[in-house]
């Protein structure tokens, strides 16, 4: 396999998009539950691995805030945007690290803003990694074809242990015991 392919957490940066309350509500319930799990894991493997974390909301008057259960493990406010994509709102693309190359997405909805997302992050010279099971959208159908569509554009779909496990590189030490924890 190519040492490329591979998530490296002193590579790596994340991006929580639009994980927010009202669009959580408009999404079948029991995916949500799983996709906010996922998000959660990732978000405490950040702070555990120290990978930085970027988060947005999308119009956040209208469809809320960040999920109470995330905005704990988060770094910085999440940055409000009207524009899907994240890599149209300059405070975004300040906020990436222009020395850390891999951009980890997790949030809502699959087939609008994390599809966009990631192409132009994919376009831009970045690799672009996708945590499928950390994403979502109002429909089965529309998740399965932005999943279909990111790897035709050469984004990377992951699920989240194994980012967690790039990440960790190796079954030893207390981050893997506190995280190992975290995904039984």
């Amino acid at each position: 396999m190519n040492p490329s392919m591979l998530l490296a957490r002193e590579r790596s940066q994340f991006v929580l998009i639009d994980m927010q309350q009202r669009l959580a509500a408009a999404m079948a319930a029991e995916s949500m539950r799983a996709v906010e799990q996922c998000c959660a894991i990732l978000l405490q493997s950040c702070r555990l691995l120290q990978v930085p974390v970027v988060a947005t909301e999308q119009y956040p008057k209208g469809l809320g805030p960040t999920l109470d259960r995330l905005t704990p493990w988060l770094d910085a406010p999440p940055l409000e945007k009207t524009c899907f994509s994240c890599g149209r709102l300059p405070a975004f693309r300040c906020r990436l690290d222009p020395q850390r190359d891999q951009i980890v997405l997790a949030g809502m909805e699959a087939h609008i803003c994390i599809l966009q997302t990631a192409l132009e992050l994919q376009a831009s010279g970045r690799q672009v990694f996708v945590v499928e099971d950390a994403v979502l959208s109002r429909s089965a159908a529309n998740h399965a074809n932005a999943m279909q569509r990111l790897r035709q554009g050469g984004v990377i779909v992951t699920c989240t242990e194994s980012v967690v496990f790039e990440w960790l590189g190796a079954a030893e030490g207390d981050a893997f015991k506190q995280l190992s924890r975290l995904l039984r």
